[in-house]
């Protein structure tokens, strides 16, 4: 290798570093630095890079890699549940976007080829861009989230049939019936080998190699797979991806897959970066300087017509205006996977030089714009929806039948679509806890409407989901949002209406804990904490701590903590409240042969051994209030205390058999 190119590398690698870190700082995905580092190393501005067909050849084998890993990351099982949205809404996106711009590719003075071409080129988005930053607004789970999938999915599918097309078109006066069958045998011949290598030759070769236990060796096997079956495929007429894509179907079913998509992420990820490096050197400025206003129209046309196509088809597919938009600006603009293509359009002499050009100065400002689009598109739907629009528009096409909910009271409301909500809801159930779920997600509503709970579709910012849900009566209330500022909404809303209600709010960040405070919640529950609590728990008990102590060490650790923010609010403000805020009442069932069973209030002596007070017992339905000293417990009976978690949790230790 000539010291050029390792030159040429390490300007890369300093240039993606530095560029990164700002972008990191301010929430804009790695691909989009990748892509500025390009456009600054590249000839067309400051000439840094010299070994240009070397940082080529990488960003060649970095596209390998990646349609290997893909193909590992493909699951028919998972594609079968998302099957409606992928095959019918990415049908729809894909094909009514790529007809409309063949269309308007006859402005552009294009031919019918090119137009086509054209069309499959915007009709792709950025898998990269889309998908990690939904996952980084925990979104990937939501409704319009799985909508993007789906139609990223079926995307992603349709590069392998657009690439064997592209060859096609390229051919001067092809016979399209003889190339049809020519195709059509390559496919046979194709599948054929994928199921015999999935089905024997790949698992059998990987368990072998597996069983010598040596990593080198079989990181050297999937790398052999990977390669040799790209160049197996080059062979036979078609490209490295699409070889690399059939490689990693045929390990993914692979007992193996897990271990070898680990260990491929870290080359894959260094080689995708030379690919995204490489794409923004083609990027010539002096291009745009040029051709200003044709290349801004086209940006412009390319994400609106984009995301009213994408949006649609996410209405078609039952969503409510605000995920029709969501859904819209997603996908509004042009992929990664678009440029592999254009490549492929260039070399097959589909695309002239001027419109490789324009595509590239397009799409690459389309990625740039992306992250910043997809981070306002709940302002933007906000902003069109006080529009006068039609009540068909703004419910969806499904809208869903509201659900009766009776006159409760005292009873408790959880507002969330994640995880911990669904299933906190799932518990209040088996507990008999009368529940009221709001969520915002009209495929989750309906599912756990099905499941007989009683549920509300809604955003619980607004007053009359509120008081559907009764909130103004209920004693509990769960907001299991996760983002500040709507969580400080829905919380100001709820104590607005219900002064007494006991608000508990999970937050993503500790940072976050002062300001949900603030606004009158009771308690809030800092994910990341609770995570290493719960981890540190198991790490002692590892270490053979007894439980009684890691109890013990567990509820300082957190009492301590908690402290810490609530003494924050009150510094420099002295009340007599400062003395009480980690005060709690809790209700601790007396256990069967425990310390406390059979025994009196006065042999207990439950003030001087814990600090406890003891408020009232629960005897069957009766409830005794502030019994006398020679009253007795007995077993099932619950006693309910007053003290701080650490005195609560020193007396629970009397009340259970395992310290008896």
């Amino acid at each position: 290798m000539e010291p050029s190119i390792l030159k040429d590398i390490v300007i890369i690698f300093a240039l993606s570093v530095f560029v990164n870190l700002i972008f990191t700082k301010i929430r804009v995905p790695t691909v989009v630095g990748y892509l500025v580092t390009g456009v600054v190393a590249g000839p067309h501005l400051t000439g840094l890079i010299s070994s240009m067909h070397q940082i080529e050849l990488m960003a060649e084998i970095g596209v390998v890699l990646l349609l290997f890993t893909i193909g590992m990351e493909f699951s028919l099982k998972h594609l079968l549940k998302i099957r409606r949205i992928v095959f019918v809404g990415g049908f729809l996106q894909v094909s009514i976007t790529a007809l409309l711009f063949l269309f308007i590719s006859r402005f552009y003075q294009l031919g019918w080829e090119a137009g086509i071409f054209i069309g499959f080129l915007a009709a792709l988005s950025s898998s990269a861009i889309v998908l990690k930053m939904l996952q980084e607004r925990s979104e990937l789970s939501s409704n319009y989230g799985r909508t993007v999938l789906g139609i990223l999915i079926f995307q992603d599918l349709m590069l392998v049939p657009l690439i064997l097309a592209a060859n096609m078109l390229g051919k001067e006066n092809p016979d399209f019936s003889s190339e049809l069958i020519i195709m059509s045998v390559k496919v046979v011949v194709i599948i054929a080998f994928v199921y015999i290598g999935n089905k024997w030759l790949i698992p059998k070769l990987l368990h072998v190699i597996a069983l010598t236990k040596s990593q080198e060796l079989f990181m050297m096997s999937i790398f052999l797979i990977c390669l040799a079956i790209a160049l197996f495929t080059f062979k036979m007429g078609m490209s490295l991806a699409f070889g690399a894509f059939l490689a990693g179907l045929m390990v993914s079913e692979s007992e193996y897959s897990h271990n070898a998509f680990g260990n491929m992420v870290t080359f894959k990820d260094t080689f995708t970066s030379f690919f995204f490096v490489s794409i923004g050197m083609l990027l010539d400025l002096s291009f745009i300087a040029d051709n200003l206003s044709l290349v801004l129209f086209t940006v412009l046309l390319v994400i609106g017509i984009k995301a009213m196509i994408a949006g649609g088809t996410g209405f078609i597919l039952g969503h409510t205006f605000k995920g029709t938009v969501m859904v819209g600006i997603a996908l509004s603009q042009v992929g990664e996977f678009s440029f592999i293509l254009a490549k492929t359009g260039v070399d097959n002499k589909i695309l002239s030089g001027f419109i490789y050009h324009l595509f590239l100065a397009v799409a690459v400002i389309t990625m740039a714009v992306a992250p910043i689009l997809i981070m306002l598109s709940p302002k933007i739907s906000n902003l069109l929806f006080r529009l006068p629009l039609p009540k068909v528009l703004i419910k969806g096409l499904f809208p869903l039948k509201e659900m009766e909910i009776p006159n409760l009271s005292n009873h408790l409301v959880i507002i969330g679509k994640d995880a911990s909500a669904l299933k906190m809801a799932s518990m209040a159930k088996e507990a008999n806890i009368p529940c009221v779920s709001i969520i915002f997600d009209p495929v989750l509503a309906k599912e756990r409407m099905m499941k007989g709970e009683l549920t509300i579709y809604g955003d619980a910012i607004n007053e009359p989901i509120l008081y559907k849900a009764h909130t103004d009566i209920a004693a509990i209330v769960v907001i299991s949002v996760g983002d500040l500022v709507p969580c400080m909404a829905i919380a100001e809303k709820i104590r607005k209406l219900n002064k007494s209600v006991y608000i508990l709010a999970r937050s993503k960040s500790t940072d976050h804990m002062k300001d949900l405070y603030k606004v009158g919640i009771d308690q809030v529950i800092p994910e990341k904490l609770e995570m290493a609590l719960d981890m540190f728990t198991r790490v002692l008990s590892q270490f053979l701590v007894p439980q009684k102590e890691i109890n013990k060490l567990i509820s300082h650790l957190r009492n301590e903590f908690f402290g810490i923010f609530r003494d924050r609010d009150l510094k420099n403000k002295p009340t007599p409240l400062h003395d009480i805020l980690h005060i709690e009442i809790s209700a601790i069932a007396v256990e069967k042969r425990s310390m406390v069973d059979g025994k009196t209030l006065a042999e207990i002596n439950l003030r001087k051994n814990t600090g406890v007070t003891l408020l009232a017992i629960k005897r069957q339905n009766e409830i005794i209030e502030h019994p006398d000293s020679n009253f007795p417990l007995h077993t099932g009976d619950v006693a309910y205390l007053l003290g701080n978690p650490e005195q609560i949790n020193h007396a629970g230790e009397l009340f259970s058999i395992e310290n008896s």
